[in-house]
């Protein structure tokens, strides 16, 4: 907060009143100036006194000044090496001065200089150029960061709004840097022909680098080097996050790890989400369970092993097989499609409020009719959907051992309004690109069988299994209805020019707080299944659609 002026004193003449407020004139500095006040006068750098005399908080927007001083504050005693000083320019003392601490302390960087770059609003990008030194091994480290400035509530100062990130970008709060020998040591990865797996080759497969050296680094007999990395805390760890290497100052030996990621459909699984922003995809061979490829356009986040999405109408596959193993749908026969269908008072519509009159079930699930599915949920009990994913799809159980860290789907036991949303892959319903592979691999195969990536004769690992399979009657009817949305349905566009035993469903899943939902597509043709998702995209058909169906292509 700014010093208030000192005014020099009054001259002896009453004020006058205007329109209930008091005009005075104060002369100070050379100059007159006007002060308008009732309840409190107003001070030169906004904060205003009451009536008692005591100031009130200071709120609005931070200024350019305000902003830029208290970055630069912050920034010159990190610089400096004055851990409290950079620490109480921060919303966080205590966090911040753990961490900083453990910046020279733990991470061994020394000799930094951070220099601000331009302002954007509150946020003030930075660059940091230092040298991490270990016994006597030395190495350059440079990086770019950012901070954003915030105002406190209690007085309205403004200071660094602290996050583990303001330190290094890759930082979550909770994680540490850490320079010293590897907890594990490197590893070599391969694809499945015996060519090295870089992030040189293919962009967005970092975190899974990060996965196959957490689990295979010992191992694979390898050595560990010396290097600074990110130790993941426990909120990090929760969500399966490995730890990180960013910068190393003598190489191991890595040991050598073989993957089943196919060299070419990794390379064209790169370049299709490289078009789409936000986008990742997976393909899986239908018959074993191998990982051909995995990509995302946001190399930061594995989400298509570890993402944790609503699936919108993907879903209606597996719901498709609960209504007919349940005898309350068949592919030819007559089922509604209203425009509105209310259960548990919700008031569910279909895209557009169309409305099929006298259609089949199939006419439904090609033109993928929410109320088609929700109008089924008074007869169903509210942990169906659950078994059925989990015993016939494999989902939901958190047994899968890919090789490196997934997440294998939830479908909680919901009621009423939020049983009927996950019908259509809404309500508390989470899947990833991979999972919904998987789900269109088992239409195909017939049976569940777990994806991997690394097999499981490396390391003795158990796959996860399902418990039962379709009749025989279900599952003709789910690739029957699989294949007309892909001929003539709404994945028809997405899906033309892909010959060969195909089936397809799309999805779009709304998402509180996005203009656009989240597109999803799930396919099989042949052999390969895929699925991909594009958030924030729109219709899966002419987002995520087109990225499986040209991997689908791809694959042969």
């Amino acid at each position: 907060m700014g010093n208030r002026r000192r005014v020099a004193e009054r001259r002896k003449t009453s004020p006058a009143v205007i329109g209930g407020m008091i005009a005075v004139v104060v002369v100070g500095a050379g100059a007159g100036a006007y002060a308008l006040y009732g309840g409190g006068a107003a001070a030169d750098d906004g904060t205003r006194a009451s009536a008692d005399g005591k100031p009130r908080v200071k709120t609005g927007p931070l200024s350019a000044t305000e902003v830029t001083t208290t970055a630069r504050a912050f920034l010159t005693a990190w610089q400096s090496g004055s851990v409290p000083r950079a620490a109480a320019a921060t919303d966080d003392p205590a966090a911040a001065r753990a961490l900083l601490t453990g910046y020279a302390e733990d991470a061994r960087v020394k000799d930094v200089t951070l220099t601000p770059g331009a302002r954007t609003g509150a946020r003030v990008p930075f660059s940091v150029k230092g040298t991490v030194a270990y016994k006597g091994t030395e190495k350059p480290l440079a990086y770019t960061g950012a901070l954003t400035v915030v105002r406190r509530v209690s007085d309205g100062k403004p200071l660094v709004d602290w996050h583990a990130a303001v330190v290094h970008p890759d930082l979550r709060d909770g994680d540490r840097l850490v320079t010293g020998e590897a907890g594990t040591p490197p590893v070599k990865a391969l694809d499945r022909d015996g060519g090295e797996l870089t992030t040189k080759r293919y962009a967005s497969i970092g975190p899974i680098l990060d996965g196959l050296r957490e689990k295979y680094g010992k191992e694979a007999g390898g050595k560990a080097g010396i290097e600074l990395r990110v130790v993941r805390g426990k909120a990090a760890r929760a969500e399966d996050l490995s730890d990180k290497t960013l910068l190393e100052l003598s190489e191991g030996t890595p040991g050598t790890v073989r993957t089943t990621l196919d060299p070419a459909l990794q390379a064209a699984a790169e370049q299709q989400v490289a078009k789409k922003a936000r986008s990742s995809v997976a393909v899986v061979r239908v018959s074993t369970g191998e990982i051909l490829a995995a990509a995302n356009a946001s190399p930061g986040f594995n989400t298509a092993f570890q993402g944790s999405l609503a699936p919108g109408s993907t879903m209606k596959v597996i719901t498709s097989s609960l209504l007919i193993e349940k005898g309350l749908a068949a592919a030819d026969k007559k089922h509604p499609c209203p425009k509105y269908f209310t259960y548990g008072h919700w008031k569910f519509q279909n895209d557009d409020k169309f409305e099929i009159k006298n259609g089949t079930f199939k006419a439904s699930f090609a033109r993928s009719c929410n109320t088609a599915f929700i109008s089924q949920a008074p007869k169903l009990k509210d942990d169906d959907l659950t078994e059925q994913a989990q015993q016939v799809f494999g989902l939901g159980l958190n047994n899968w051992a890919i090789g490196v860290p997934s997440f294998d789907g939830a479908v909680p036991v919901q009621s009423a309004a939020q049983m009927g949303a996950s019908l259509i892959g809404q309500g508390g319903v989470r899947m990833n690109p991979l999972n919904m592979a998987s789900v269109s691999a088992t239409v195909k195969a017939g049976t569940f069988r777990q994806p991997y990536l690394v097999s499981p004769k490396v390391d003795g690992r158990t796959l996860a299994k399902a418990s039962r399979t379709m009749s025989a009657g279900t599952l003709s009817q789910l690739r029957e209805l699989m294949a007309y949305t892909a001929a003539a349905g709404t994945a028809a566009e997405a899906m033309a020019g892909v010959g060969g035993d195909v089936g397809a469903k799309t999805g779009s899943a709304e998402v509180d707080g996005q203009k656009k939902p989240n597109g999803w597509f799930t396919a099989y043709r042949n052999d390969l299944a895929a699925a991909g998702v594009v958030q924030q995209g729109g219709h899966g058909g002419s987002t995520a659609g087109p990225i499986v169906a040209a991997l689908l292509k791809a694959g042969g």
